[in-house]
């Protein structure tokens, strides 16, 4: 690296060294959990704590951020970890996840209940689970609403849920699951109620300053998404109905003096607006210019202090003339590489820096700016050298009604780009995009010998949202075509050779495999489904009943997939004596986005077919492929499926 307007000082890396130079590195290289999953700072930079692999163990280790010494490490295995965050700079906050029965009574049988951990800095103390010690909280987290010193003790702010009591003999049942608003010491580990939940029929949410105190309150009534926000003196600031729910509290203004909140409008457009403390004056639109991703947060108390940018590439900017330059100079140092500040010290006196793309499988910095040095603390993964990181790059082309798209090209480490093999890789959501970033799905591909394509298609978030609503009611129409269209201009350009082409995907992506050759033949040689929706109809009526039939969640559905009497037209399962390729499904057992039976069906309805296909259940695995295990089984399957069917050689 260059000394561009900063020094970079890379020593060998705290976590993760690098491989030697040999062969294709074997699959788990890219299967595995990184070696680097996440960092965290605390508020005055002088703690840091990382989620890494550490002598072949999955740990959280904790240093002190001035002299790089740990103070100390737990090994977590194969916990589900979401978060962590410091409190002070005497503990860790870690969010965990697991998959739970829910039982008789409610609309849904499994549910994805997330957990705090408090992990105190000093070796030897115990470990505790938040609301552990109160039998009267469910020990579960339905939202974290900020970690505040109020009266020098360190609070954390969440939403939880107060169970029932029946007598006073502490027997304590589920009543229902609307959170209140939970302030918890973390040095007494006591709690106190600050927020009274949503009414039955309402969602509520809150936006916790400086000092803990709650400044604005949002509720929705979930049958008509009529909303209100009030400041904390119950003065009314904003209101609206959105039948989609589409609403939410974003941060106090930069200024202090107001509440920023985000709404869809009535063409279904979400815009930001900025409404001051007090009420009396209306909302105003602010950025309404700008494509937003998020907006970002002074940790200490909630002030918006900037936000990402959405583009090709996202950007980050902040209102703070020296905050924005030092971004610039991060950015302008690795140069040719996706980078992304992904945490601060309120004063930005330390940064970590994530970097990733072409050479890079993925890099880990602190930076201290006052010395203007970054020092790599550690490497997703060290098995996969620079050399061997496939060649990324944003590949442009057109819809076949004209529309301008593009996608990201992977091609294989060493190999010309010229009639290639290729994997189609569209990616989940619909809501969502990929970007020049080291992606170990595509790289595995890639590095056996294919040209892996991974098409933003209509309805993708990496542009405007006139580009994200012209995706509404077409799964299995334009969305479709356009990731074929795709493939077309690439054998155009004599880059692939599109008669030896596989589509994989998960989630929506496993729904475009299952559509690229039931809904659509002739373009692929197999298909790879993980996790993915193989009838629209069941997903509808699954998601409504889910929801405990809320209109507002009705409404998302009918926008989004189409008026239902068309959606039979679009699912796969209902075509599978139409398949034209073979096909692999897999599937996590404890999937709570998308049923497991969106897959078993589709396997029973090409076996009655009489259609060529195989099944692959990953036990004790959720939507996100949160398990090493799992994840490299899925990855084996789905890999040795392609090169089966459409040989790289």
């Amino acid at each position: 690296m260059g000394r561009i307007g900063m020094t970079l000082v890379v020593a060998s890396a705290l976590i993760g060294a690098a491989a030697s130079a040999a062969e294709a590195p074997p699959l788990e290289a890219y299967g595995n959990l990184p070696s680097f999953e996440d960092a965290a700072l605390s508020q005055t930079g002088n703690s840091l704590a990382v989620l890494a692999v550490q002598g072949g163990q999955r740990k959280v280790i904790m240093f002190d951020a001035a002299t790089m010494q740990p103070k100390r490490a737990l090994t977590v295995g194969d916990t589900k970890i979401r978060d962590i965050e410091w409190i002070g700079d005497e503990a860790l906050l870690m969010v965990t996840s697991q998959t739970e029965d829910l039982g008789f009574g409610f609309t849904t049988n499994q549910a994805e209940f997330e957990r705090g951990v408090v992990i105190p800095a000093k070796a030897g103390e115990e470990v505790r689970v938040v609301f552990d010690k109160n039998r009267s909280m469910l020990r579960a987290l339905r939202g974290d609403y900020g970690i505040r010193e109020v009266d020098g003790r360190w609070t954390g702010f969440f939403g939880g849920i107060r169970l029932g009591q029946r007598n006073d003999n502490h027997d304590y049942y589920l009543e229902h699951t609307r959170p209140s608003l939970i302030a918890l010491d973390f040095g007494q580990e006591r709690v106190r109620s600050v927020s009274d939940p949503a009414r039955e029929g309402e969602r509520r949410s809150w936006l916790v300053g400086g000092g803990g105190k709650v400044v604005a309150t949002l509720d929705i009534r979930e049958d008509t998404g009529a909303w209100q926000i009030v400041d904390a003196s119950g003065n009314h600031l904003a209101d609206g109905t959105n039948t989609g729910g589409d609403v939410g509290l974003a941060a106090i203004g930069h200024d202090g003096s107001s509440v920023v909140y985000w709404a869809e409008d009535e063409e279904g457009y979400s815009r930001l607006y900025q409404v001051p403390f007090g009420g009396g004056s209306p909302p105003t639109e602010i950025l309404a210019d700008e494509s937003l991703v998020e907006t970002y947060r002074d940790p200490s108390d909630n002030r918006m202090i900037g936000y990402l940018r959405r583009g090709t590439t996202d950007e980050q900017v902040f209102f703070d003339a020296d905050k924005q330059a030092l971004a610039e100079k991060i950015g302008r140092a690795f140069k040719g590489r996706t980078t992304r500040m992904m945490a601060w010290t309120p004063n930005f006196s330390h940064v970590i820096v994530n970097t990733t793309g072409n050479q890079d499988s993925g890099s880990w910095f602190l930076l201290t700016s006052a010395q203007l040095k970054a020092r790599l603390i550690g490497e997703e993964r060290p098995q996969i050298l620079a050399e061997e990181v496939g060649p990324i790059s944003t590949f442009a082309y057109k819809a076949q009604d004209g529309l301008d798209l593009d996608g990201i090209l992977t091609l294989p480490p060493g190999r010309e780009a010229k009639n290639l093999p290729i994997v189609i890789l569209p990616h989940g959501g619909p809501g969502s995009h990929d970007e020049e970033r080291f992606d170990w799905w595509a790289q595995a591909y890639a590095s056996r010998g294919y040209a892996v394509f991974q098409p933003n298609f209509r309805g993708s978030t990496n542009r405007d949202q006139d580009f994200q609503r012209a995706g509404y009611g077409q799964w299995g129409r334009k969305m479709q075509s356009d990731v074929s269209d795709g493939l077309a201009a690439l054998a155009a350009q004599g880059i692939v050779d599109p008669r030896r082409a596989c589509v994989v995907g998960a989630s929506y992506g496993g729904y475009v495999a299952l559509a690229g050759v039931t809904l659509q033949h002739g373009l692929y040689r197999c298909a790879v489904s993980v996790a993915g929706v193989s009838d629209l109809d069941l997903m509808f009526r699954t998601e409504n009943a889910e929801y405990g039939y809320s209109k507002m969640i009705k409404h998302s559905l009918i926008e989004e997939l189409g008026p239902r009497s068309g959606l039979r037209e679009t699912s796969p399962r209902l075509f599978a004596a139409q398949a034209d390729a073979p096909i692999l499904l897999i599937h996590g057992r404890d999937d709570t986005v998308v049923p497991y039976e969106q897959s078993t069906k589709m396997a029973d309805a090409l076996k009655d077919a009489g259609k060529p296909f195989e099944f692959l259940e990953l036990r004790e695995e959720d939507h996100w492929l949160s398990r090493a295990d799992t994840r490299n089984q899925m990855l084996a399957a789905a890999v040795a499926f392609v090169e089966r069917y459409n040989p790289a050689e």
